[in-house]
C-alpha cells in the first residue's frame, strides 16, 4: 500500500462533499477540531498523572541522649 497521491485526494474530497453536502463540512471540521483539542488535553493530563511523585522530605530530629547524674571530679581523685 502506498501513500495517497494527488488524484486520490481529489476523488476522496469529491466523495465526502457528495455524501455530506457543502453546508455540513464546516460544522464537521469544527467538531473534529474540538474533539482533537479535548483528546490532546486528556492525554496531557494522563502524562502528568504518570510522573512519579517526588519522595517525601525526611526531617531528622536531633535526639539528645538522657543525661546521667555524674559526680563532679575533684582534683586528685579518679572516677570509678
Amino acid at each position: 500500500m502506498g501513500s495517497l497521491g494527488g488524484w486520490e485526494i481529489v476523488i476522496l474530497l469529491v466523495v465526502v462533499v457528495a455524501l455530506f453536502g457543502a453546508k455540513r463540512l464546516p460544522d464537521m471540521a469544527r467538531s473534529i477540531g474540538q474533539s482533537a483539542r479535548v483528546f490532546k488535553g486528556e492525554m496531557k493530563g494522563l502524562r502528568e498523572d504518570e510522573k512519579p511523585a517526588p519522595p517525601p522530605r525526611v526531617v531528622e530530629e536531633k535526639v539528645e541522649e538522657p543525661r546521667t547524674a555524674q559526680r563532679p571530679e575533684t582534683p586528685g581523685t579518679t572516677a570509678p
